[in-house]
């Protein structure tokens, strides 16, 4: 018997775990909407990266935190280090990025058949244990205790273009059985941002780069030469500008014709790299005229790297492909700015700098050419006429 108004105790036990259930599934939709909510910015947030450099960065700092994963990499498919070369050129350090990885084909993902470099249908995503002799590539830097992961397709319009690599330390994280929409949704975003941002460093890369020799073209040295006049102002350094020519070229291509002299610009461009730090810039400034910056260097410096550039040029001949070998010699006019006085615009300064070495390159060839001009600018000569020194 039980008490009028009571409920039997089999429906109390029944309402009750009734109420904890709605209670837990009400804590997991509020749960999932949170996760959703934070995917949603991370997706607005990686649409919205302008860079090669931006978009990784987000994806390796904000996917563990919103995924609550241990760890997050990429592995690219980069065969024939073309995405390597471009962004080295554009500055990126990848030392800062640990967790990215190239491989030079989709072999090396492990989607395809060891029989085949073709899928027979889309690659799926892998999900299992962390096996670290079949893993480790993916996972350069494993977090201690890693113990299953997923290994994502990246695909572009049904092509592989890398795989995004996730791994918990919870074994039970990801399973084999486990359904993988959300993950392939997740990386079909990523996938088209990939891809679209590195098509645009591409274009950018081609914008500031001269076809010919494959350095930077005046566009990007102008660019740069502002920024380092302004960097230099917070940092206390030294610029140095060389501007080089060749050597009555006009006669090179008299004698061996476009193609050669063509090789002869390509060549000049080569052994002028060759004695530059990473952190220098080279740029052609069309025809036979080469401008490069030199970071933070002192006019001895600039004067000692611009004689080195003149000695491996003029020190041995250019090999062409017509069999011939050719004397070559180049003209150097070397100016260093060692005063950043914040009353003159940064436009100016880069502008008279430029001229300052291109006169010293004038004072070079009127003194017989094959040989180095230079003279330190101070703002107080900007706009007014400095003698160079031999």
């Amino acid at each position: 018997m039980h008490e009028p108004g009571a409920l039997p105790r089999d429906l109390t036990e029944e309402n009750e775990s009734l109420r904890a259930s709605m209670a837990y599934m009400m804590e997991q939709a509020e749960r999932n909407h949170d996760i959703m909510c934070r995917h949603q910015a991370f997706d607005l947030e990686i649409v919205g990266a302008d860079s090669f450099p931006s978009l990784v960065s987000t994806i390796f700092r904000s996917l563990p935190v919103i995924s609550e994963l241990d760890i997050v990499t990429l592995s690219l498919i980069d065969e024939g280090e073309d995405i390597r070369l471009v962004m080295n050129k554009l500055g990126v350090d990848f030392a800062d990025f640990p967790h990215l990885v190239f491989v030079e084909s989709t072999r090396a993902l492990g989607f395809v058949p060891s029989s085949s470099e073709q899928f027979t249908g889309p690659p799926k995503p892998m999900l299992g244990p962390y096996i670290p002799s079949s893993h480790q590539a993916m996972f350069p830097h494993p977090p201690a205790g890693l113990q299953s992961i997923a290994l994502v397709p990246l695909l572009r319009n049904k092509r592989l273009i890398g795989s995004l690599n996730l791994g918990s330390l919870d074994p039970s994280r990801f399973t084999p059985a486990m359904g993988t929409d959300f993950v392939e949704h997740m990386a079909s975003i990523i996938a088209i941002c990939l891809e679209n941002v590195i098509s645009n460093e591409m274009l950018k890369y081609i914008g500031l780069t001269d076809s010919l020799t494959g350095v930077y073209n005046r566009r990007y040295i102008d660019r740069r030469l502002r920024e380092e006049i302004a960097r230099a102002r917070r940092q206390a350094y030294r610029i140095s500008v060389m501007y080089i020519d060749i050597d009555h070229f006009k006669r090179v291509n008299d004698s061996v014709g476009h193609q050669g002299g063509d090789e002869v610009l390509r060549e000049v461009a080569a052994r002028i790299k060759a004695e530059l730090r990473l952190s220098d810039a080279l740029g052609r400034f069309g025809g036979e005229e080469f401008v490069v910056l030199l970071i933070d260097a002192e006019l001895d410096n600039a004067n000692m790297v611009a004689e080195r550039i003149r000695a491996s040029i003029a020190g041995t001949p250019f090999a062409l492909s017509s069999g011939g070998m050719l004397p070559v010699t180049v003209s150097i006019g070397v100016a260093v700015l060692d005063d950043f006085d914040r009353d003159h615009a940064i436009e100016g300064v880069a502008q008279e700098l430029l001229a300052h070495s291109d006169a010293a390159l004038y004072q070079a060839k009127e003194g017989g050419r094959n040989r180095v001009v230079s003279f330190e600018v101070t703002l107080a000569e900007i706009g007014d006429s400095a003698i160079p020194q031999a």
